[in-house]
């Protein structure tokens, strides 16, 4: 049986809270610093919080120590993570090899992305290095993550939904190049999202102010088996700098399709912790934050992947404009032709549509129907399509419609000796009794006091969905009068014993001579800002392989009055920039 692991991102305690109550297996979260995601640090007494409040439902607390690190700050990150580890953390996510020769870290180490895991033979490295999990590289295949499996024994994480760098984890320099501010430090600027111009070797202008090197979002939800199948046990969501909203929706999507598949192979899949959301509201991904979504290299082929037209969410397309009327003032009345039946717009909804200059957004300050009053919105022409962004009654149902992760328990009640002894078992297979004197009084109606006892313990108590599943008395004639505050301490004295009993800790082999690692991770030897899969070439239709086009000779990448030079390597399906020197 192998254990699935739904992996959230958590800025700060009360994000990952949540993402534990809409099913999260395991949350990752940094420290007051060291993360590689500068934007998202918390004091250590809110991750001991956030560990309290998960380790109740078994799900595991990830600590980020995966920033490039300089000698001096070794000494400070070996005491931050003693702190947290004191605190409950179940692993760190870590980049740099000295960590593993501490010794008195004793939780696992898991290899981050950013140690830019895409070979069998660098996943072997850190799993020599004693790492008991390695986070692959996003631009990996089903079969590149087939071969990393057959090469380790340590877990495998893979990334499944969020933001997509466009080079190769760990391994860009274009934000310290352009910006001064380095990703290895958690600084990244995102400068694939900046816009650039794209110039032939004669001047010629082929691409103009386009976010040419802005990725899609990845979405794979519906290849969770395949990833199961190749060898994947965690499946990661990206998005530690996102909203709660955000997660809350992303983790319920992904929290159901883990549920689907784990049902669909009962004797082979599992989830790794226990309990389950109920009520709340119902996910969609397509109403949250995205760029348009992708699959990119997993099936091993080009695909288009570019959000180049803008690198902010359009959201999901609703219709066409049918009518703009202007009204008194500065507004406008625009009607719209629904793409979908069924189409509810509301107050406060987000609105974005193309122009010949980008892309624009505006805001409903009234809606009703198929209608919606706005301020005017020069670009918007009638037959022009619209785009929502913001679904505001969707935020609305995410914000005041939370839902609880509960923890299914079967009781056992035996009455009898002037006494009741209760056994409980749950889902996850800890097993408590509990064992009280009764009252002594005698009910005058035996059968209305023994159905308040199965009514009173089959309820929901803290996080626990309790269930009286079977009832023996020795003699129902005598049986005790049981008041409902009786019973209701009954019930949660029993949820407090199952409390007490502690997830199983885990412990990491410690790496005996991590020092050859040290300079494993070396530049190439060139000036590379970053390598990736994705092709720009491709993306507009001039690759020569694929499109049987002339080739269209040297290409470069203009921001701000700065020039990349496009280099590309056909035969590993790569491309790399390089700063073009004055």
């Amino acid at each position: 049986m192998t254990a699935l692991e739904l992996l959230a991102p958590a800025r700060n305690a009360d994000i990952g809270i949540a993402a534990v109550r809409c099913g999260a297996d395991a949350v990752y979260i940094a420290g007051p610093d060291y993360g590689a995601r500068k934007d998202a640090g918390n004091p250590i007494s809110e991750v001991e919080r956030l560990c309290r409040y998960a380790h109740r439902f078994g799900v595991k607390v990830f600590l980020t120590v995966n920033v490039s690190l300089k000698e001096e700050e070794l000494e400070r990150v070996h005491r931050l993570m003693l702190e947290a580890q004191e605190a409950g953390v179940d692993a760190f996510i870590i980049r740099e090899s000295a960590i593993a020769a501490w010794d008195d870290i004793t939780v696992p180490l898991h290899a981050s992305t950013q140690c830019a895991i895409r070979t069998a033979e660098k996943a072997r490295l850190y799993q020599d290095l004693g790492c008991g999990r390695i986070v692959l590289e996003r631009e990996l295949s089903l079969g590149d993550i087939r071969e990393i499996r057959r090469a380790v024994d340590c877990e495998i994480e893979f990334f499944v939904h969020g933001a997509l760098c466009v080079g190769y984890s760990g391994e860009c320099r274009l934000s310290q190049y352009l910006d001064g501010r380095s990703a290895d430090r958690g600084e990244c600027v995102q400068a694939c999202r900046s816009l650039y111009t794209l110039v032939d070797s004669k001047g010629g202008i082929l691409a103009r102010d386009k976010a040419l090197l802005s990725l899609k979002d990845f979405n794979l939800k519906n290849r969770l088996e395949d990833l199961a199948r190749a060898g994947v046990m965690s499946f990661k969501i990206e998005g530690r700098l996102k909203n709660a909203s955000y997660v809350k929706n992303v983790v319920r999507d992904y929290s159901d399709a883990l549920d689907a598949l784990c049902a669909k192979y009962p004797d082979r899949y599992c989830r790794a912790s226990w309990g389950h959301p109920a009520g709340g509201f119902v996910p969609d991904v397509d109403k949250t934050f995205n760029r348009g979504y992708t699959q990119l290299w997993i099936d091993g082929r080009k695909g288009k992947w570019s959000s180049m037209d803008t690198p902010k969410s359009m959201g999901e397309s609703i219709g066409e404009v049918l009518e703009i009327k202007p009204l008194p003032g500065n507004d406008c009345l625009v009607r719209i032709k629904a793409s979908k039946p069924g189409l509810t717009l509301s107050n406060g909804d987000g609105f974005a549509f193309v122009t010949k200059d980008g892309i624009t957004g505006f805001r409903a300050d009234r809606a009703e129907g198929d209608s919606l009053r706005c301020r005017r919105q020069p670009d918007l022409k009638v037959g022009c399509t619209l785009f929502r962004n913001i679904n505001a009654a969707f935020e609305r149902s995410l914000e005041n419609n939370m839902c609880e992760r509960l923890v299914k328990v079967s009781l056992k009640a035996v009455l009898g000796n002037g006494e009741i002894r209760l056994s409980a078992l749950t889902e996850d297979g800890r097993r408590v009794s509990l064992r009280q004197s009764l009252p002594g009084e005698t009910a005058l109606n035996p059968e209305r006091s023994l159905s308040m006892l199965r009514t009173g313990l089959s309820k929901i108590s803290d996080i626990y969905s309790f269930s009286l599943e079977e009832t023996v008395t020795e003699n129902i004639g005598s049986f005790p009068l049981l008041s409902s505050a009786f019973i209701n301490g009954l019930r949660r004295a029993v949820a407090g014993k199952i409390d007490e009993i502690p997830p199983p800790a885990e412990s990491r082999k410690i790496c005996e001579d991590s020092k050859r690692f040290e300079n494993e991770r070396q530049a190439d030897g060139t000036d590379c800002l970053l390598r990736s899969k994705y092709c720009i070439k491709y993306e507009l239709g001039l690759c020569e392989k694929h499109f049987g086009v002339p080739p269209c000779g040297p290409l470069q990448l203009v921001n701000n009055g700065r020039r990349l030079a496009l280099n590309f390597d056909c035969g590993k399906c790569e491309m790399t920039l390089t700063p073009v020197q004055k």
